[in-house]
C-alpha cells in the first residue's frame, strides 16, 4: 500500500526535526530510535525516541508538490486544530500535539509531534477478542464518538478548504461530491456508471439533506484501525485530519457498508432508530465515501487492488438502494 503522497525522511532529518521541536534534544543513539509506521496511507509516521528517553509519533504532511484530492488540501492544519479542540472533553482520548511547525526550514513538509498512545491497534486485535470484550469496546467507540459530534461548527464543510464550505449542509455536500467528481476527471477515472447516473442518484436524495441544519464535528475516519486499546478499554483515538463540519451520521459508526442492523457501536451512541430521510442520508454518505475510496486509488497508487475492488463493490452497493428508494 504504498503512497506518492507519503513524503519519508532521512534519520539525520528527523533529528534535525526533534531538535527543532523539543528545544536541542535530538534521537537518541541507535537505529531503533526510529521507526516508520506503516499503517497510514497518506502521511509518512514515526514512532520516535528521543535523547532523554521520552517516546513520541512524528508525523510528516505529504510535500508541497504531491498531487492530492481537492478536500485532502491543508488537512495538516485541520487535524492539528481539530486535535487541540477535542482534548477540551477529557471524554475523548485524543493524544496531546506537543509541536506542530508549518515553517519547512528544516523539513519541506507540515509537521507534528503528538503523544504516543499505549495499548494495541484495535484493528489488529479485533478478531481475536472475546464477543463480550468486542461489545463493550463497540460501545465505548461510539460513546466517544457521540462526544466529539458534540462540538458545533459555524459552517458546514472543510476547514482547510473554503471552497468546500457553505451556510447549508445540502449546499456544501453537493461542492464536496462536486470535488470528487473533479478529482476523477483530472486523474481520468472512468467509473462502473456514469457520471450522470451517479449524480442523479444523489439528487434524488439531496432533499434529505435539509433537515440538517446545525454543523457538528464530523471525525469521518473512526475505524478500527484509528482507536488504541488496553485491558478492555479505548485508550486512544487518532487521525482526525478527515475531519469536517457536517452531521453526525456521516461517522463511520453509521455507514450501511454492509448493514448489519442495530450495532453495538449505535447503542453506545445512543442511536438505534433511523428515520427514512436519515437512511436515505446514510446510503448517500456512503455513495461519497466509496467515490472517495475509489479515486484515491488514482492518486495513491497502493501496491495491492484491495481498495479498487472494495470500492467497486461499494458504489454497486450505494447505487443499488440509491436508485431503488
Amino acid at each position: 500500500m504504498d503512497s506518492k503522497t507519503k513524503n519519508a525522511k532521512t534519520r539525520a532529518q528527523i533529528d534535525a526535526m526533534a531538535r527543532k521541536g523539543f528545544n536541542g534534544v535530538g534521537l537518541q543513539a541507535g537505529a531503533e530510535a526510529v521507526r516508520e509506521l506503516k499503517d497510514g496511507w497518506f502521511n509518512a509516521a514515526y514512532a520516535v525516541r528521543l535523547a532523554d528517553g521520552r517516546e513520541v509519533i512524528l508525523k510528516i504532511a505529504p510535500a508541497a508538490q504531491a498531487e492530492v484530492m481537492r478536500y485532502e488540501r491543508n488537512i495538516m492544519a485541520t487535524e492539528v486544530a481539530t486535535m487541540r479542540l477535542v482534548r477540551q472533553n477529557a471524554g475523548i482520548p485524543v493524544p496531546e500535539i506537543y509541536v506542530y511547525d508549518d515553517a519547512h526550514d528544516v523539513c519541506d513538509s507540515n509537521y507534528f509531534f503528538m503523544e504516543k498512545i499505549e495499548g494495541q491497534n484495535l484493528d489488529h486485535i479485533y478478531d481475536a477478542l472475546p464477543a463480550d470484550q468486542k461489545a463493550a469496546i463497540d460501545r465505548e467507540m461510539g460513546a466517544i464518538i457521540r462526544r466529539v459530534n458534540a462540538f458545533p461548527g459555524s459552517f458546514f464543510g472543510y476547514d482547510g478548504n473554503p471552497e468546500l464550505r457553505a451556510d447549508t449542509w445540502k449546499a456544501a455536500f453537493l461542492k464536496i461530491m462536486d470535488s470528487v467528481f473533479a478529482d476523477a476527471a483530472s486523474q481520468s477515472v472512468a467509473f462502473d456508471y456514469s457520471d450522470d447516473a451517479l449524480r442523479a442518484a444523489v439528487a434524488r436524495h439531496a432533499g434529505a439533506l435539509d433537515e440538517v441544519t446545525a454543523p457538528c464535528l464530523v471525525h469521518w475516519d473512526a475505524w478500527r484501525p484509528n482507536f488504541f486499546v488496553e485491558n478492555g478499554h479505548v485508550r486512544g483515538i487518532i487521525d482526525f485530519e478527515r475531519a469536517l463540519w457536517a452531521e453526525p451520521l456521516m461517522e463511520a459508526q453509521f455507514r450501511p457498508l454492509s448493514w448489519e442492523g442495530v450495532t453495538q457501536a449505535m447503542h453506545g451512541y445512543g442511536k438505534t432508530e433511523f428515520t427514512p430521510n436519515e437512511l436515505r442520508r446514510s446510503w448517500l454518505y456512503l455513495l461519497h465515501l466509496a467515490l472517495v475510496m475509489h479515486v484515491e486509488c488514482y492518486f495513491r497508487h497502493y501496491g495491492s487492488d484491495e481498495i479498487f475492488i472494495q470500492s467497486r463493490e461499494l458504489i454497486a452497493s450505494a447505487m443499488a438502494w440509491l436508485q431503488a428508494n
